[in-house]
């Protein structure tokens, strides 16, 4: 079974920066089979990860739900369904990505949502480790049949708005249909330095800081030139704290 590690944070925070500076370390360090799924609606990961997306599981979901019946002839629904969740599968030589995409209409898409979950999580047998991007409200981690994450990665940047939304996140825990064995907290753009302000906020939540990640100006650079994070230098800071970090936490997602 994989090991599930998933991300969450209000928007803007740079939880998707932090999902493939995570990508990046399992790459390079753990050499193992990954699974990254963008499940955020803004879709950004493939992008962080030098990746075009044309075609995501929400495009799939739409165009099936606009034409129920235009499964070819002869042609069972489920199949079919399961041809294209292959075809949008994204496959490269160090990792593979799914991208979720937009998030329902209107009509109810029971249906086809349980035979995309049900693909979802046969596919994720085939993986060791699978590292999930989230949208704030975690919708798509408590459609999960499964439920399980094995390290839930809470991402707030340095203001106290972004660490009361993690606080939020933390409560809505007990209402979702997940098992969450282990959670952590990475302060994204961080000074050297926290305020007693800001940790004792972080106490009062209850989620150990698993790191602090310094403004980095390769990651603006990179953004600004359109390049993979992937290609970031080991010495780069922010790739030093999340391998620092990573290094205390792996015997948890090994």
């Amino acid at each position: 079974m994989s090991k599930v590690i998933a991300m969450a944070g209000k928007g803007g925070v740079g939880k998707t920066t932090v999902s493939a500076l995570l990508t990046r370390y399992f790459i390079k360090h753990l050499k193992d089979p990954l699974l990254a799924i963008d499940a955020d609606p803004n879709s950004n990961l493939g992008e962080t990860l030098g990746l075009d997306i044309e075609k995501t599981v929400g495009d799939i979901r739409e165009d099936f739900m606009k034409d129920p019946q235009g499964v070819p002839s002869g042609m069972d629904k489920i199949l079919y369904l399961e041809m294209l969740m292959n075809q949008v599968l994204i496959e490269q030589p160090a990792f593979d990505l799914l991208v979720m995409g937009r998030q329902e209409g209107q009509g109810c898409y029971c249906m086809v949502n349980n035979i995309l979950n049900r693909f979802a999580e046969k596919l994720e047998g085939d993986y060791k480790y699978l590292l999930v991007d989230n949208e704030a409200g975690m919708e798509h981690l408590s459609r999960r049949t499964s439920g399980k994450v094995d390290i839930l990665i809470m991402v707030t940047d340095y203001a106290l708005r972004g660490l009361r939304a993690v606080g939020r996140i933390n409560e809505m825990l007990d209402g979702l249909k997940l098992d969450v064995k282990h959670k952590g907290l990475i302060v994204n753009r961080a000074p050297e330095t926290l305020s007693k302000a800001f940790l004792d906020e972080a106490e009062s939540i209850g989620v150990p800081i698993l790191c602090t990640i310094p403004d980095d100006n390769n990651l603006l650079e990179f953004d600004m030139e359109r390049r993979s994070l992937l290609e970031l230098e080991d010495d780069s800071p922010a790739v030093v704290a999340v391998k620092e970090m990573m290094e205390k936490v792996k015997e948890i997602i090994n």
